[in-house]
């Protein structure tokens, strides 16, 4: 049964959450060269530096600390110990758009600097995505479309929850690249919580 859109019940709220997750997943499938794409710059990085607004920035948080339990050298673009990027470093960003004024400033100082960019947007011919070494395309309502056609959800929801999936996805298929155990990596988190 296909959830109702319009339905004020968190039941159903959740199943439309789910079935459009699901649709995302499986169109993101069909081009898994994308996903591989990226795995290989994100493997191969000297550092990785993530950079997202708003939501997305906060899920591209998630996957800065999942890369940081795998061993690698993470900074989030924007704290204040963040350091200079360059080359052999990728720039892992996020924007449903493609035209988020200070993440593609901060591809195209990336590429300047000789480092390599990985983007995770709606739009294939986007100015982020014409700077990007892999770009991977969530089939997902940019945040100003309150159409409906591409989601029911409110904004960029449908967007910032694939790009938490597609972190978790990355994380997950580099932590089996690596070969590294769960005990190998549970050493990596905070003991200051």
């Amino acid at each position: 049964m296909t959830p109702d859109p319009d339905s004020t019940a968190p039941l159903d709220a959740l199943r439309l959450v789910r079935d459009e997750l699901s649709a995302a997943v499986d169109a993101l499938a069909s081009d898994g060269a994308a996903l591989a794409e990226a795995a290989d710059l994100l493997a191969d990085a000297d550092r990785v530096f993530v950079h997202g607004a708003g939501r997305s920035g906060l899920a591209l948080q998630m996957t800065a600390m999942r890369l940081m339990h795998l061993g690698l050298t993470v900074h989030v673009v924007g704290d204040a110990t963040t350091p200079a990027i360059g080359p052999g470093d990728v720039l892992l960003t996020a924007s449903g758009s493609g035209t988020t004024t200070g993440i593609v400033r901060a591809a195209e100082a990336a590429v300047e600097a000789g480092a390599r960019v990985a983007a995770v947007t709606t739009a294939s011919s986007s100015p982020l995505a014409e700077l990007a070494d892999a770009v991977v395309v969530v089939p997902a309502a940019e945040k100003l479309d309150r159409s409906g056609g591409a989601s029911a959800q409110y904004a960029g929801g449908l967007f910032e929850q694939a790009v938490v999936l597609l972190g978790d996805a990355l994380f997950h298929a580099l932590w089996k690249r690596s070969g590294q155990s769960a005990d190998d990596l549970w050493p990596r988190h905070s003991n200051l919580e």
